[in-house]
């Protein structure tokens, strides 16, 4: 995706602006990546920004799976979900691995923010068709903001054990961007 300079500082203004007012909870996440104008850049996430995220996206990919899983007839949809569960809950591991409690490193969030949650909620509220539709809509842009965090971090000059993480990874979510563009668009 391109966008002009004026259009990255608009984005970047906004986000300034958003966050001088008060709106919106601040999460411990810079602005940039908050924004996306660091993913509109190409800029490296903080590792705080990169664990943090990880590790949400992770959660929503779990849930939304096992709720697929429960809610979705169509067999794709349900072979991608269950390996999505395995695969995130697997990155979730190596997250903690590579993190391995040392100092300086704060520990990744365990619970769903707000957008996630919001996101669930949708999915929570529709059935059949309606819900596997939405299901690959969101399953796409996460794994186009996941392919692209990870990218970031791995080319970045922060923490070695978190970039080789990253690099190992990147192959897997490439492939689940892939899948989840496979998926059949559903109609009522």
């Amino acid at each position: 995706m391109f966008m002009t300079y004026r259009a990255v500082l608009t984005a970047a203004g906004a986000a300034v602006l958003v966050v001088l007012s008060g709106g919106g909870p601040l999460h411990a996440q810079s602005v940039g990546e908050r924004s996306g104008v660091n993913s509109l850049l190409g800029v490296s996430p903080s590792t705080a920004d990169f664990v943090r995220m990880v590790a949400l996206s992770d959660m929503f990919e779990i849930q939304s799976a096992k709720l697929a899983l429960a809610r979705s007839k169509d067999d794709s949809v349900r072979a991608f979900a269950q390996r999505m569960l395995k695969d995130h809950q697997a990155t979730t591991m190596q997250l903690k691995e590579a993190i391995g409690g040392r100092a300086g490193i704060e520990a990744p969030p365990t619970a769903l923010d707000q957008a996630h949650e919001t996101k669930l909620n949708q999915l929570r509220n529709l059935k059949g068709p309606g819900f596997d539709r939405q299901y690959r809509t969101e399953q796409i842009t996460a794994h186009e903001d996941a392919v692209s965090l990870f990218t970031r971090y791995s080319e970045g000059k922060e923490d070695q054990a978190l970039r080789d993480f990253a690099t190992h990874a990147l192959p897997t979510l490439t492939e689940h961007l892939r899948m989840a563009r496979a998926l059949p668009i559903t109609h009522d």
